[in-house]
């Protein structure tokens, strides 16, 4: 970044840069927690009998991802597709390729933080679809 983009700048990113160490900072927990996680229970639901199924650490994973890829898309190009047909486990099936796309959505997100100015763009109306 030059100087005079910095000296724009100061002070009035103050939300922007906030939100976007928040979301590297959950991008890091859940690499951590990908790379943590054995291949044989990446996708596994042990759920006791009466009680109800909570998903899987991949799963719970991806919808995470897939939120933060379609409000960040959405926002910086007004793609709105739901990333659900990339992003399932038969596609995504080892941590290897979990932590492979969530470097990709990683990278959506600092596109769109980097394209903030100041705190005022959090403002703006944004297009959403139809329907």
């Amino acid at each position: 970044m030059d100087d005079k983009q910095n000296a724009r700048t100061l002070g009035k990113r103050k939300i922007v840069e906030s939100l976007d160490r928040e979301f590297a900072r959950l991008h890091a927990r859940s690499c951590r927690m990908t790379e943590n996680t054995p291949d044989e229970i990446l996708y596994s639901v042990n759920t006791p009998p009466g009680r109800r199924s909570l998903p899987s650490v991949g799963e719970s994973l991806l919808r995470c991802a897939a939120a933060i890829e379609q409000t960040l898309g959405g926002i910086t190009s007004n793609l709105w597709d739901d990333p659900f047909e990339w992003t399932l486990p038969e596609y995504l099936s080892t941590p290897a390729k979990v932590i492979e796309h969530l470097a990709e959505v990683e990278s959506t997100r600092k596109r769109a933080f980097s394209s903030f100015d100041e705190d005022s763009c959090l403002l703006k109306q944004v297009a959403t679809p139809s329907g």
